[in-house]
């Protein structure tokens, strides 16, 4: 079973998507002059715009669904993973990827609510909307809305589990199926509410857990802070390949960076469009800058904590796969050799251990529970989104109840299952819905651009921008047609009862 799930990465995770989904980012921000550095303003002011309606949900908790999706074991096993096989340089890697990601975040998310649909009094759009849309074909649309499915429900929710309940393990001795029977006894009551649920839990506990992670690392900062020359001189030179200590391994400090970096922050995924498109806003470049935002939110802040704390405490070992040998080996104390320590929350754990001793592993695991949980329920969101697109009426409801005891089960099994086999799964799972979307975006990304140019003309005439697809040129946006026939009759009446 390894060795097939290990095949099908090495195809999915090949040099085509790694070089791949860097360029395709790059060719977006060139495209549009870059707007993750000139509108960083607007993606700030924006999160806090926009009302919630009965059919929709606020610009700020769609960016909560969306950060709960994307901070979660990324930030903490997935970024302690990328140092242990890229080694420190797989750190920039992440921040550039996240960088140029961003681009690509605004464009799927613009798409997203371009082509969002109102289905059963709820505002529905994703990948699987907007690449029908965009290309005229069905078929394509219900490929990722398959594919999203299987990644959401099966493959990838026991990734999120299964470091939950390793990290509990670790920290407080609990079998890890008890911790996984919890998990999926608070998801149960969680999914059964649906998005406004979702939202509610979301919109509270993402910054809450966010902050209070990212604290912990500036103090631990500040407790070494004569060692910020050295980790920084370590992440640039091993970034490319200067250092001696990392020698050979650009090419595994790239991959990992990237690999990891994408499965944390989800640009390109399509995860973080699913949640744009519910938002409630007066034009669809809002939302996109807004989860434009939600990327260096989760890279550049929580994933940058992880790696810091890592590496100021030197709890990691850096194992070259190509060598298969340990070229570094960290210091976790007394007795622990490095094969005995495997990649990923236990080396954040140790690094917190170092500096606040007994506290490190319990606090880890805590954080750990808040972050995975959250992406976890994100998941289902998205599953749920992608069941709607596939089916209506009475099967939708058949098939919705089904997912959600697929997707519980899923949970519960991750909880313990080998967490070598948990990764490669998601892996699989994150690899499919990345090749499908990207190629998607590519072929559909013009209506996006064509919003942001519009957003941008509307604000230098010093208007609130709002969206009409018509003269614009961008077809089959039948929501926006039909929300602005209803705003400008409803504006006709108010002016003649004038």
């Amino acid at each position: 079973m390894g060795d097939f799930v290990a095949a099908i990465n090495d195809i999915l995770w090949g040099p085509w998507m790694i070089y791949g989904i860097l360029v395709v980012g790059l060719i977006f921000s060139i495209i549009m002059k870059f707007p993750q550095v000139r509108f960083i303003k607007d993606m700030v002011l924006l999160m806090f715009k926009g009302e919630k309606s009965e059919k929709g949900i606020s610009s700020f908790q769609a960016l909560s669904i969306a950060l709960s999706g994307r901070v979660g074991t990324g930030n903490i096993a997935g970024t302690a993973t990328a140092i242990a096989f890229g080694g420190p340089g797989a750190v920039f890697w992440m921040w550039m990827i996240a960088f140029i990601g961003a681009a690509t975040a605004y464009v799927e998310s613009t798409l997203a609510q371009i082509y969002k649909e109102e289905r059963d009094d709820q505002y529905r759009g994703g990948p699987a909307y907007y690449i029908e849309k965009g290309t005229g074909k069905k078929w394509a649309g219900i490929i990722f809305a398959i594919a999203a499915l299987m990644a959401m429900a099966v493959l990838m929710p026991g990734v999120q589990t299964n470091a939950i309940s390793d990290a509990m393990h670790n920290a407080f001795g609990v079998s890890q199926w008890i911790t996984g029977l919890i998990v999926t006894v608070l998801l149960a009551v969680i999914v059964i509410g649906g998005v406004k649920a979702i939202a509610t839990v979301a919109q509270y506990v993402v910054p809450f857990m966010a902050i209070l992670y990212m604290i912990m690392a500036v103090v631990i900062i500040c407790m070494h802070i004569g060692e910020i020359p050295h980790v920084l001189k370590l992440i640039f030179e091993n970034a490319f390949g200067f250092d001696s200590a990392f020698g050979g391994m650009l090419g595994a400090a790239i991959a990992w960076g990237v690999k990891r970096g994408v499965f944390s922050n989800e640009a390109g995924q399509g995860t973080g469009a699913h949640a744009a498109a519910a938002a409630e806003v007066s034009h669809p470049a809002k939302q996109g800058l807004v989860q434009a935002a939600s990327v260096y939110i989760d890279t550049l802040l929580v994933c940058s904590a992880t790696a810091f704390m890592v590496l100021f405490s030197g709890t990691f070992n850096v194992f070259d796969e190509a060598k298969k040998k340990f070229i570094f080996l960290g210091d976790f104390g007394s007795g622990t050799i490095a094969d005995q320590v495997s990649a990923g929350s236990a080396y954040t754990q140790f690094a917190v251990d170092q500096s606040f001793p007994g506290f490190g592993s319990g606090f880890v695991a805590i954080a750990l529970f808040f972050f995975a949980f959250t992406t976890t329920m994100a998941y289902y969101y998205i599953a749920e989104t992608n069941i709607a697109y596939l089916f209506k009426g009475k099967t939708q409801v058949i098939a919705m109840w089904i997912t959600r005891i697929v997707y519980l089960a899923a949970n519960f099994y991750g909880s313990y299952k080998a967490s070598t086999l948990a990764w490669a799964l998601g892996d699989v799972g994150l690899g499919l819905m990345v090749w499908i979307n990207v190629i998607g975006i590519l072929i559909v990304a013009k209506p996006a651009i064509r919003a942001l140019k519009d957003y941008e003309r509307q604000k230098k005439e010093g208007k609130d921008p709002v969206f009409d697809p018509t003269p614009l040129g961008i077809k089959d946006a039948d929501f926006w047609v039909e929300y602005n026939k209803e705003k400008n009759a409803k504006d006709n009446k108010k002016r003649d009862a004038i």
